[in-house]
């Protein structure tokens, strides 16, 4: 592993000059930009504070971007963490989180010791894309009440949905349309202007300065300390430890939003860079990172895709990227600490319901639909719903179970087709027309095994009064006991009838059951298998 990571240095670093630090350099103001608003919105939507999500993107992005397994990753918190983080907080406190993420980080340091990280690769897209939908679900709900200055209250989100209706409610209207604002600012916000200020930083930028001006009565941000240690950090004694195992689910949750958040984002935009992740290193890289994080008093932290596409955008050329975006925080957070306690927290509610929106895969889910592609729009479906109703592991597991349903149903469907052999239409000199007249050829797709056999029956039944029978087998490439029993009985039925029986194109793992199960030594008098069914075509013609 320090191998690995020894290479990738090496190979990103050489011929590092003053040029590509000039790049590294711009781009990381360049992202810093795009992660301010982000990381304070991230930090008050999971339930900690806004200086909580700044020292997250702080940390993460030197920590973890030093020892990322790529030169293009940037890390800090994101929308789908704030998704377990809310609850998490509800019943434990900011102290069930610390030691959460600490647990967290732990099982994602052994994944990568262990070199788990082609894990994902084993989940569907549908899957994916499914349960991003059902958090950008959670997140655009989880803004209700900074949006409107409403109260919601329960541990789960359809019981804080329930919620609004059965206890009485008040609205800041000022606060909804200063959030408004904000939504309607950053899709109109013009995409070559975002080139030299991301509309999330402007939409922020013009709400304060309005906020400064005219004094709203609305919540904000409140006071960022000009620290990195912040108060409210990992303490084992203000923690009660007997709560540790009710932990280990919310712990797994977030080590599993961890591993597919990173790696996914390091094969998308690895594309984009043409530079491969080594995701084992990654999942070292997160596993620390996450460690470390509740003693500084950060919340978990995974790999951005939308940071990330940002850097390389920027012309990015090493992880110093990650590292400047990082120092350009850190210096926003003493510099403009006072400023940015003056936002009002439903600006950064817009802007984190536009990020939710934006959050789809809208182009794979109008594909899905589009295409009419039915397992996927229920696997997309299924997962989506999961996600919301509830936690996120749950939704992962429910959707890959859902899904290998699906693939064993189709895999094991056969199929079956007969048909009556023509003789005229056979180009073959050395066959003889009449004595193929009443064959028919039964051509078998799909495995053999007791799920099927009824199927096969049906077909074999409608044979009417072809008396020899070919069985093409060329398709069936996996066969079981019960399929090869099934289809014996079958053929002895047949030739109590007085017809004959025959295979063709028999798979070598299929023969073989056909010899342990004595299905080839019966023979039933008459040799029965040929490599072809061109070759049977001959045999019966010779008799």
């Amino acid at each position: 592993m320090i191998a690995d990571y020894v290479r990738i240095l090496k190979k990103e670093f050489s011929g590092y000059n003053g040029k590509k630090f000039g790049k590294d350099v711009l781009a990381g103001i360049t992202v810093a930009a795009v992660a301010l608003p982000l990381a304070l919105a991230f930090g008050v939507s999971s339930g900690a504070t806004a200086a909580s999500g700044l020292v997250t993107a702080i940390i993460s992005g030197l920590i973890i971007g030093v020892l990322s397994g790529a030169s293009y990753q940037i890390s800090g918190p994101t929308g789908a963490m704030t998704a377990i983080l809310v609850s998490l907080v509800a019943q434990y406190g900011m102290q069930g989180v610390f030691v959460a993420s600490l647990m967290a980080g732990v099982i994602l340091l052994l994944c990568g010791i262990f070199k788990l990280g082609g894990l994902v690769s084993y989940l569907p897209s549908p899957v994916i894309t499914g349960f991003t939908s059902g958090i950008a679900i959670i997140i655009a709900l989880g803004q209700i009440d900074n949006l409107t200055g409403m109260k919601s209250s329960g541990l789960t989100n359809l019981a804080k949905i329930a919620s609004y209706f059965t206890t009485p409610q008040t609205v800041n209207f000022t606060s909804l349309i200063i959030g408004l604002c904000v939504i309607v600012f950053m899709f109109v916000y013009p995409k070559k202007l975002g080139q030299y200020c991301p509309g999330s930083l402007a939409a922020i930028i013009i709400a304060t300065a309005a906020n400064l001006i005219f004094r709203f009565d609305v919540n904000t941000v409140g006071a960022i300390p000009k620290t990195i240690f912040l108060d409210d950090r990992l303490s084992f004694d203000e923690f009660d430890m007997s709560n540790v195992s009710h932990l280990i689910v919310p712990a797994v949750s977030i080590a599993a939003l961890g591993l597919i958040e990173s790696l996914l984002c390091g094969a998308s935009t690895g594309r984009m860079k043409n530079e491969k992740l080594n995701a084992d290193v990654e999942l070292v890289a997160q596993g620390i990172g996450n460690i470390l994080l509740p003693f500084f008093g950060g919340v978990p932290a995974t790999a951005a895709i939308a940071r990330t596409s940002v850097a390389i955008k920027s012309g990015g050329e090493t992880r110093l990227t990650s590292v400047i975006h990082a120092i350009v925080l850190l210096l926003s957070m003493f510099v403009l600490g006072d400023v940015m306690s003056n936002i009002p927290l439903s600006a950064l509610a817009g802007v984190l319901i536009v990020t939710a929106w934006r959050m789809n895969e809208w182009k794979t889910i109008k594909s899905i639909f589009s295409k009419k592609l039915k397992t996927a729009m229920f696997q997309f479906l299924i997962t989506m719903a999961a996600t919301v109703v509830f936690d996120l592991t749950k939704a992962i597991l429910i959707g890959v179970v859902f899904s290998l349903i699906m693939f064993v149903v189709k895999v094991s469907d056969m199929q079956v087709t007969v048909a009556d052999v023509d003789p005229e239409k056979l180009d073959m000199d050395n066959v003889d027309p009449e004595k193929l007249k009443f064959t028919s050829v039964v051509y078998i797709t799909g495995p053999l095994y007791f799920g099927t056999c009824a199927k096969l029956e049906d077909k074999v039944s409608s044979l009417g009064d072809s008396y020899n029978i070919i069985f093409s087998m060329r398709g069936v490439t996996v066969a079981d006991i019960s399929g090869i029993e099934a289809l014996h009985e079958y053929c002895e039925r047949l030739i109590s009838q007085g017809r004959m029986v025959y295979f063709s194109c028999v798979q070598p793992s299929v023969m073989d059951l056909f010899e342990r199960t004595g299905l080839k030594e019966d023979r039933f008098k008459h040799n029965m298998f040929f490599w072809s069914t061109d070759k049977v075509f001959e045999h019966i013609s010779s008799l």
